[in-house]
């Protein structure tokens, strides 16, 4: 039976569920990626299916399903900008700190605390596997569930930690050990995925990626950026083939 659920990743990410939506806690660092992977998502989706990005619901009755959605962080925006979103993960705590403040924020998203193999529900327009693929048991398996539950003209959009020198120092060093952006822990360097690797598992789903960037912080600007740096963070599209 296919398991994609790394439960150590589960217990170090429950510690801290409560502060999802803390933009000051340890999950600062994905409330200041926020914006940038958003413009990414919002661009990338109005382009595939002939949206303006610049309406005030793109999205409208686009079905977006966010794999690995925490606390809601994504789903919230999406559903403002009219997609119907489900949110899905395998933490209880984050998925219920995403339902309380969804409801807060008067949104009607569909939450699910579960594993991807175990959601056979319907398929979707736009599945969104963003910071989620290195924290996973079994990538392979994953995108394939994954990219199993897109429609014939759907779209598969996902974002990880490249396995670099760069990265590690970077990303692991810094990140957890010097600056504490982020808890020590949240990060196995052995499970960065290279673009190439991940290019390699999303053709053997009958996948083709169709654009990829660099996320890149700017320390000046006190923001990420998209650019065209692969070597620490980067975000992509697929298609089916």
């Amino acid at each position: 039976m296919i398991n994609t659920v790394d439960k150590s990743e589960i217990d170090t990410f429950a510690k801290s569920s409560a502060h999802w939506w803390d933009p000051h806690g340890p999950h600062a660092p994905l409330h200041k990626l926020n914006p940038t992977r958003l413009q990414y998502i919002r661009d990338q989706i109005s382009t595939h299916f002939s949206r303006n990005p610049t309406d005030s619901r793109p999205l409208k009755d686009l079905s977006i399903l966010d794999v690995g959605c925490g606390g809601g962080l994504l789903c919230e925006p999406l559903a403002r900008l009219g997609a119907n979103v489900t949110g899905l993960d395998a933490d209880a705590q984050a998925v219920q700190v995403a339902k309380n403040h969804a409801k807060g924020s008067k949104l009607p998203i569909n939450y699910v605390n579960d594993a991807v193999e175990n959601f056979q529900e319907t398929t979707f327009d736009i599945i969104l596997v963003v910071e989620i693929v290195e924290h996973v048991a079994d990538l392979p398996s994953f995108l394939k569930i994954c990219t199993a539950l897109l429609k014939k003209n759907g779209l598969l959009i996902f974002s990880t930690l490249n396995r670099t020198q760069l990265s590690y120092l970077l990303g692991i060093v810094a990140a957890e050990n010097i600056l504490g952006w982020v808890p020590k822990g949240t990060h196995d360097w052995q499970k960065f995925v290279t673009p190439a690797e991940m290019d390699g598992y999303l053709k053997d789903c009958d996948m083709k990626v169709r654009n990829l960037q660099g996320m890149s912080y700017a320390l000046t600007k006190d923001r990420w950026e998209l650019t065209n740096d692969l070597n620490i963070n980067y975000i992509g599209v697929a298609t089916k083939i």
